[in-house]
């Protein structure tokens, strides 16, 4: 996960999907071109040395300044490309904006196509203006090269047209070692060239070998063990620590959180936006390691589990679930590919998405979303109860929801936590919500306040302290007198 949040890593990722795609075709080609002009080469260069090694020398001198110009020019524009990532990606950003429907609405009502336009224009033009630029200095210096070029050859005609008037070779050699000559520079320029496409093709490749390079932050043991299939103690946060790299300050996300969570309990993490809460989730599912403190299972260190399996064993839908432009049994089928449909119609019962999707034209065939043909568009509410339900079709030991109902109306919510809790019945629940009626089920609510636990009990004991819990309770609840 530090990759997806960390700016390079996109710039890495762009420059290898723009370049690798077709820079081993090329170097394949090349090692043949390189192979067929090498021997063509051997057999010209020793015809022309039998004439003289003066012609086999500027044979040479005429094809070298273009070469040297191509390599001095693949250094440069691998810089610039380098240079010139940032603006790329934020160009294609803009074009995203312009085409595609996450933002459509806004667009059109705000009126910022324009806008969206013109810089995408801007930052276009830059970037054409760079290139060209470019490409202007490096026609300069190909002119230049081509003139010493020139320049080698006619000096070769001379030579050669030289010796036929001394009578040292006849008018025949004289149209052999013109025809050799040709043929040979022409040789020579297509070895010279593929060696020095070579060299550019391998120098920009050098992207595709940074990208395969990565290496994964988060490891796993050369011999890990095995998740419990039965949790018995519980979970533990012990003194945890993290922040997260490469952000724009040195603020700790979390800092010294300790709870519990024991088999068969709901906890309920509340707190307002930025307290850590969704990250303390991350750190369950080892998307991310602890900076400092640790995370046991049983007493058993998190690290030292199989990274699969200790997945496995968590559900998690986060608020920003993601929405498959897939057929309905599809976007929940995915949260288990191992069960069969009578499962995926269980939890689609549970989260209530059943009733939704029974009512589309062909049911659990029905593809959601309007990215394909006969696509079926669902409200925001609906959508979540997909979503729901693909959390709710995994067998885990874990559940986890992250504002699980912020688009449910008030009985559809009453109606998922109901559920929710005979669900969760020999296993272990984890609600984050700002919605503080949904917490109350919880058996046991931490409040959390700039990365640290500041409170922490059942509803009735944090109404009794009158703390910052029962204050933001009783601010909400203002809004139901």
């Amino acid at each position: 996960m530090e990759y997806y949040e960390n700016t390079g890593y996109y710039e890495t990722l762009h420059r290898v999907q723009k370049e690798a795609p077709f820079r081993p075709t090329r170097i394949v080609n090349g090692i043949l071109k390189l192979g067929q002009s090498s021997i063509s080469l051997v057999v010209v260069v020793g015809l022309l040395v039998s004439l003289s090694w003066v012609i086999a020398a500027l044979l040479v001198v005429a094809a070298i300044p273009a070469v040297f110009v191509r390599l001095k020019y693949a250094d440069k524009f691998y810089n610039w490309q380098i240079k010139c990532t940032a603006k790329e990606r934020v160009a294609m950003y803009h074009h995203q904006l312009l085409t595609g429907d996450d933002h459509a609405k806004e667009v059109w009502l705000f009126g910022l196509g324009p806008l969206f336009m013109r810089k995408y224009q801007e930052l276009r033009k830059q970037l054409r203006g760079e290139r060209l630029e470019l490409v202007s200095r490096r026609s300069a210096a190909d002119l230049a090269s081509q003139s010493v070029s020139v320049a080698a050859v006619f000096g070769s005609f001379a030579f050669i047209a030289y010796q036929t008037l001394l009578g040292s070779i006849t008018l025949g050699d004289l149209v052999m070692y013109f025809g050799a000559f040709q043929q040979g520079q022409s040789f020579l320029n297509s070895f010279l060239t593929s060696m020095a496409g070579l060299y550019e093709d391998n120098f920009f490749l050098t992207y595709l070998h940074e990208f395969l390079d990565l290496e994964p932050k988060v490891k796993e043991l050369p011999d890990p063990k095995s998740v419990p299939r039965t949790i018995k103690t519980g979970i533990t946060f012990d003194h945890v620590r993290f922040g997260y790299p490469d952000t724009a300050t040195a603020v700790k996300v979390l800092e010294d959180v300790s709870l519990e969570i024991k088999p068969c309990q709901i906890v309920a993490l509340v707190g307002e936006n930025g307290s850590g809460k969704t990250t303390l989730i991350k750190l369950l599912c080892r998307l991310y390691d602890p900076q400092r403190g640790m995370i046991t299972l049983d007493g058993t260190d998190l690290r030292a589990f199989k990274i699969s399996e200790l997945r496995r064993e968590m559900s998690v839908i986060f608020q920003d679930y993601v929405r498959y432009d897939l057929t309905a049994r599809e976007n929940i089928w995915l949260g288990n590919v191992d069960v069969d449909m009578d499962e995926v119609v269980r939890a689609a019962g549970i989260s209530g998405a059943d009733g939704v999707i029974n009512r589309l034209d062909k049911g659990y065939d029905t593809v959601l979303g309007r990215r394909f043909e006969y696509g079926a568009e669902l409200s925001v509410g609906e959508w979540q109860k997909v979503a729901l339900a693909r959390a709710f079709v995994r067998d885990s030991q874990v559940i986890v929801l992250d504002e699980p109902t912020s688009s449910l109306d008030p009985k559809a919510e009453d109606e998922v936590f109901r559920k929710f809790r005979q669900l969760v019945v020999g296993r272990m629940g984890i609600i984050i919500s700002h919605r503080l009626s949904a917490v109350r089920m919880a058996d046991l609510i931490y409040f959390l306040r700039d990365g640290r636990i500041v409170e922490r009990g059942t509803h009735e004991e944090l109404m009794d302290c009158h703390g910052e819990y029962a204050e933001l309770f009783e601010i909400q609840a203002r809004h139901y007198q």
